[in-house]
């Protein structure tokens, strides 16, 4: 029996693979993963969930540092934003960043701060920039893993 949690769908309401993108543009699943959701069992859930962590984490970190994962957290809960305990507190930044980046006068005091060298772009511009580095980051896992053809396999004729 699983134990754990059920992993909740990453859909955010934004669905871009009925318009023939191959990865979509809002919760950065791949098609094939948005159409099977509901077929999928937890661990392929779970799967699918630690890779799009990983990869948001990832460039969520190439622009903000958390400086205090507990001040976070609880700012996160005070401020009513969903969000997975369980991913990288760099994923509970963006959600932070979805809910009000706009708000944010100092991110010291949400635990968190802005690389030197992007301290004079807005956080709205700088969510904006880490979601598309997270859609072309995807997508280009996508091409590697998913539109290459396999080498190893013999072509026939």
């Amino acid at each position: 029996m699983d134990s754990l949690p059920p992993v909740r769908t990453p859909c955010i309401g934004v669905c871009s693979t009925g318009i023939g993108d191959s990865v979509c543009r809002g919760c950065k699943r791949f098609a094939h993963e948005v159409i099977d959701w509901n077929g999928y069992t937890q661990e392929q859930k779970r799967i699918v969930d630690a890779r799009l962590a990983q990869f948001l984490a990832q460039c969520v970190s190439n622009r903000l540092r958390v400086t205090d994962p507990a001040l976070l957290a609880w700012q996160l809960q005070t401020q009513q934003v969903r969000h997975d305990p369980d991913h990288d507190p760099h994923c509970w930044v963006f959600a932070l960043l979805k809910a009000g980046a706009g708000q944010i006068d100092n991110p010291g005091n949400y635990g968190f701060e802005v690389d030197l060298q992007f301290r004079d772009v807005p956080l709205a511009t700088l969510r904006e920039q880490i979601d598309a580095e997270f859609y072309a980051l995807s997508s280009a896992h996508y091409e590697r893993y998913y539109l290459t053809p396999d080498l190893f396999t013999e072509v026939t004729a």
